[in-house]
């Protein structure tokens, strides 16, 4: 990754975006930031830790709530750096949503589909804490007698490898459902009473992430200029004989915890903590960019074609979200949320945040 120093002038349509929504965004950040927050080379060392954030999150607390006045924050306390990986500082940007699906508290009737919890066995390791060049990553598994082995895929898993564990704790309707959940990793159950159940990632099992997508585009099965989340639900839905095989080519497998005190309108808590904001908050790979980083990102709308260009906060993360010049948006809950993240698979370029030097304040 190149982090190439750059003035607020290099990024297109700075001086029309909000930045008022992200200064809240980001003021949400400063309550989580811890002193292991990721990142890569000169990222890491201007941006990795809660301490290098402590005197930008200081100032903007006294920040009034106008663009003009946010927008002088982030410039006077934020240098812009434009990214590149392999000399490319083309990246691809994707979307997701918080969907909401019928459930229950017990299994029963169509409610046949468990969520499970984090099982106590899925132990991840920071590698950081053994090689100085391996800060950033993890693995994660269970420990075998005397052995460190790779945690149960998705196929083990759905073929009842850890049903004694009794993990369940919600019920839904359709394995579809369940399977859509766990790559948005956050969503809204809905009980018979009318009641809303909050679920978040708990944890992941390791395994890396399929996109079955691509798995069903390399099998002839949707042209590859037609792939999106609704296309590939349709085909599912269309063959439940086959669904089941292909969601296994995905190994990846995620646990989920009921998250209590949150608002209808509260977005879901993100891998950073803070509570995720439609349009603002953004998923990073955490090798790269620090999680509380804000990032300034250049793409097109996945509706119209439109530019799409906003400053938003690095405030999660997620399976398919590798390499430096790469995010996912998190575009809220509700159907405009499902239609926008579903489509949206832009390229574009991303210009990443960090704090500059204290002596120029």
């Amino acid at each position: 990754m190149a982090l190439i120093s750059v003035t607020y002038a290099a990024l297109p349509g700075w001086q029309t975006d909000h930045q008022a929504e992200t200064l809240a965004a980001f003021r949400l950040s400063c309550a989580h930031l811890t002193e292991n927050l990721g990142g890569n080379g000169q990222a890491a060392s201007l941006g990795g830790t809660a301490s290098a954030w402590q005197p930008a999150c200081v100032a903007a607390a006294s920040v009034s709530a106008t663009d003009s006045d946010a927008r002088a924050f982030f410039e006077s306390w934020l240098q812009p750096f434009a990214l590149s990986q392999d000399g490319n500082p083309s990246g691809l940007f994707t979307g997701y949503y918080e969907p909401e699906m019928r459930g229950a508290r017990a299994p029963g009737g169509e409610y046949e589909v468990p969520l499970l919890a984090k099982p106590n066995d899925l132990v991840s390791v920071d590698l950081g804490a053994f090689a100085d060049d391996l800060k950033g990553r993890r693995i994660t598994g269970r420990i075998e007698k005397t052995s460190f082995v790779p945690y149960y895929d998705r196929a083990e898993i759905e073929g009842g490898a850890l049903r004694s564990r009794r993990l369940e704790f919600l019920w839904l309707a359709y394995p579809v459902d369940a399977f859509f959940l766990q790559i948005q990793g956050s969503g809204r159950v809905r009980l018979a009473d009318g009641r809303i159940i909050r679920v978040n990632y708990a944890g992941q099992n390791g395994r890396p992430y399929v996109p079955i997508g691509r798995v069903l585009m390399e099998r002839g099965q949707i042209p590859r200029d037609q792939v999106s989340l609704q296309t590939i639900r349709a085909w599912l839905d269309a063959h439940p004989s086959e669904a089941a095989e292909v969601m296994n080519t995905n190994p990846s497998f995620v646990f989920f915890r009921e998250v209590t005190g949150l608002k209808p309108e509260d977005g879901p808590p993100g891998a950073l903590g803070a509570q995720l904001t439609p349009g603002r908050s953004v998923a990073v790979d955490r090798a790269y960019i620090p999680l509380g980083a804000p990032l300034f990102i250049d793409t097109t709308d996945p509706l119209d074609g439109q530019p799409f260009r906003r400053l938003m906060v690095a405030q999660d993360t997620g399976g398919a979200i590798k390499g430096a010049v790469r995010a996912d948006i998190f575009y809220g809950w509700g159907a405009d949320a499902e239609a926008r993240a579903g489509k949206m698979r832009g390229q574009g370029r991303a210009f990443v945040l960090l704090p500059r030097p204290q002596a120029a304040h």
